[in-house]
């Protein structure tokens, strides 16, 4: 990616965003991030303007609506940015020869089966935040030079996510209840970014899934988390009928990246060495 100019939208803020910046200018790419206060992204001219002018080889949008229970409420808003945009810019970025990395969801299936899932397997979303995020998806399909990345159950620095709010709780509480029925692929962003830069490399076209290898659920992680860091909190599992929430989430959604790894030659490591880089080194904790 060496002098590539990567345009990279939720590059600001976002947490995924903030990592591929980061990952690109370690590779001395030129990056771009950008966040809504440069400009709206869903006004075609002014997305016009900014591609015409800046000339980027590549665009990464991480720019999503994440908020996956208020998603329930306000679907219009999640379409707008998990359908609209990613259209938009996929549009914009085929008429000018602009390769474009699109982030996109395990949420995207409905979690019935038991074995890790391959980018060809039914898809059946079971959230407005799903159903949106997979109809970005489908809006990009069939364009020339794009890549769609699903990924899953991120963490990592920049904003606040699942682990930095288990270990919060778990330093003032002598037990944590956690959802143990979902099973998923937790996934490292700094991992994540180096994956998208190797796979943007390879200039492969098509759905593809970026994880951190292995598997675990919920509860898992969280126990992992509290355990590496050194904390006395006990993690006891619950099912998800005791943590009643808005949206329903897959029950299984581990990823299956063989077919990363065949397109790049890049093998994911598995999420508790990425959890324990992160507790020990961005959160500074641990034993």
């Amino acid at each position: 990616m060496a002098g590539a100019k990567v345009a990279v939208f939720g590059g600001r803020r976002g947490m995924l965003g903030q990592a591929l910046t980061r990952a690109l200018e370690r590779s001395k790419a030129v990056a771009l991030p950008l966040s809504s206060q440069d400009f709206d992204p869903l006004d075609a001219r002014a997305l016009e303007s900014f591609l015409d002018r800046q000339k980027p080889d590549m665009a990464f949008n991480a720019a999503a609506y994440t908020a996956v229970d208020q998603a329930e409420d306000e679907p219009q808003a999640a379409y707008r940015l998990n359908r609209d945009l990613p259209a938009l810019l996929g549009r914009l970025c085929a008429e000018r020869g602009v390769r474009l990395l699109h982030f996109s969801t395990d949420f995207v299936f409905d979690g019935r089966g038991h074995e890790p899932l391959r980018p060809g397997d039914p898809t059946g979303p079971l959230s407005v935040y799903g159903a949106s995020k997979l109809a970005g998806e489908e809006a990009l399909r069939g364009l020339p030079g794009v890549t769609v990345a699903r990924t899953a159950w991120l963490y990592g620095p920049g904003r606040t996510n699942f682990v930095t709010k288990i270990l919060e709780l778990a330093k003032t509480r002598e037990s944590l209840n956690v959802v143990h029925d979902q099973e998923g692929s937790p996934t490292y962003t700094p991992d994540l970014a180096a994956l998208a830069l190797a796979l943007a490399a390879s200039k492969v076209d098509g759905v593809l899934h970026l994880a951190n290898s292995g598997r675990a659920t919920w509860c898992e992680l969280a126990a992992e988390a509290v355990h590496l860091a050194g904390l006395p909190c006990r993690v006891q599992p619950i099912p998800s009928s005791a943590w009643p929430s808005k949206a329903a989430r897959p029950a299984f959604s581990v990823l299956d990246t063989s077919a990363f790894t065949e397109a790049t030659g890049v093998t994911p490591r598995p999420w508790n060495q990425a959890l324990r880089d992160y507790v020990f080194g961005d959160l500074g904790l641990g034993v």
